[in-house]
């Protein structure tokens, strides 16, 4: 994969940088500036370089429509302030404004462009829509570099044909983000735990299929647990429940035994009478989950505290770990514990320990952990997971 070493003397060279910059925004304010952070690696080595830096990224899913609470605005500022000099911001990604900003620009400066969701070219269909798009956005560049993560696995304009308009390379994140993953998938350091969370089995169907034969221990929390117990014959009353993935639970189940893989999942589970962070709750063994004192109406809402005692403890004797989704509602605090003890214990890994983007990022941030306690935080969810798939990512293959 090309990398920004191959581009030579940037000193007076336009690059534009395709950067992932899809943050929280709560009226207004950025809740979660950990992408902005990432991405400033690569861009303050550009502009220390001298080239004039060119930024853009989409943010939200405005549906190529123009909509003020999904403007970039805000982030321009704290991007400035990360990389400690202004960061200039044009209210379009294309059109006369956006080409007077673009020539303006002396040695070492930035700019960010508008939202690139604000076209509706950026997501067609239509690959000559997107062509277009492209070679509006690169006209007046010289180099392309791919930075955001968090969308190589999507066919946009921004992507796949905005580096095939210039000469294109891999920025310093996409490039870390790679290294990391393919350790993950070809030679990981044993023990080899991977921890899965979140909602849906379905989610994760292609990274167990993937996974499952180069892991050590599997082991599973969050809402997807419910499934798996339900493939083991347990009633789990009104819990989250994937009814068409129990044939798949029970055949991952038994797939693991025959390899020697041991999956992990919940002994008691905490289980509350509604959806709700006031909700009266009580924690119950994870086979007597219609048994507790809310009967067929209760709902588990995280794994219970031996479990989360048992799971820690199988994390921090690992040597390599990968994390993705959380064990329960960390959102809300009574059902936040399994989630916290699951990063404490990636913290204490000796080896590499991974928390693969998404909800897991936004978890640990919101739990008050800090980035640099783990081995790696991953800015992309989704592409993550694909990659660990073993799926092909289109933004990866336009740079080989």
């Amino acid at each position: 994969m090309r990398t920004l070493e191959s581009l030579g003397e940037l000193a007076g060279k336009t690059v534009i940088v395709r950067s992932d910059l899809n943050v929280p925004l709560k009226d207004g304010v950025i809740t979660d500036d950990g992408r902005i952070r990432a991405a400033a690696v690569t861009v303050s080595e550009l502009r220390d370089k001298g080239a004039r830096v060119v930024v853009c990224s989409h943010l939200g899913r405005p549906g190529g429509e123009v909509k003020p609470e999904f403007s970039l605005r805000p982030v321009a500022e704290r991007f400035g302030e990360i990389i400690g000099s202004p960061v200039a911001f044009v209210s379009e990604s294309v059109g006369e404004a956006a080409d007077q900003a673009i020539q303006a620009l002396n040695n070492g400066e930035v700019l960010l462009l508008e939202n690139l969701r604000f076209n509706p070219q950026e997501t067609s269909k239509d690959e000559t829509e997107r062509q277009a798009f492209a070679a509006e956005l690169s006209k007046h560049t010289d180099f392309v570099v791919l930075d955001g993560f968090g969308v190589v696995h999507r066919s946009q304009a921004s992507v796949t044909e905005l580096a095939k308009a210039r000469p294109s390379v891999a920025g310093r994140l996409v490039a870390a983000e790679v290294d990391v993953l393919e350790k993950l998938t070809v030679d990981a350091e044993k023990p080899y735990v991977v921890v899965l969370g979140g909602s849906k089995v379905s989610d994760k169907l292609g990274v167990i299929d993937h996974l499952l034969e180069r892991v050590d221990k599997l082991v599973i929390g969050g809402g997807m647990l419910f499934t798996f117990l339900a493939a083991q014959g347990h009633s789990v009353a009104s819990s989250l429940l994937e009814s068409d993935q129990i044939p798949n639970c029970q055949k991952y189940l038994e797939r693991a035994k025959e390899l020697g893989v041991e999956l992990l999942l919940p002994v008691d589970v905490v289980v509350a009478e509604k959806f709700a962070p006031d909700a009266a709750h009580e924690t119950v063994a994870a086979d007597k989950i219609a048994e507790s004192r809310f009967g067929e109406a209760g709902i588990g809402l995280d794994i219970g505290p031996e479990s989360a005692k048992k799971f820690a403890e199988t994390i921090s004797g690992a040597k390599t770990v990968f994390w993705n989704g959380p064990m329960g509602v960390f959102e809300m605090p009574a059902f936040a514990h399994g989630t916290r003890e699951v990063a404490e214990a990636l913290t204490r890994v000796s080896g590499l320990s991974v928390v693969g983007g998404g909800d897991s990022a936004a978890a640990v941030r919101q739990l008050g952990f800090k980035d640099d306690q783990f081995g790696h935080i991953s800015t992309g969810g989704g592409a993550s997971l694909e990659f660990l798939e073993g799926k092909t990512l289109p933004g990866l293959e336009v740079l080989r």
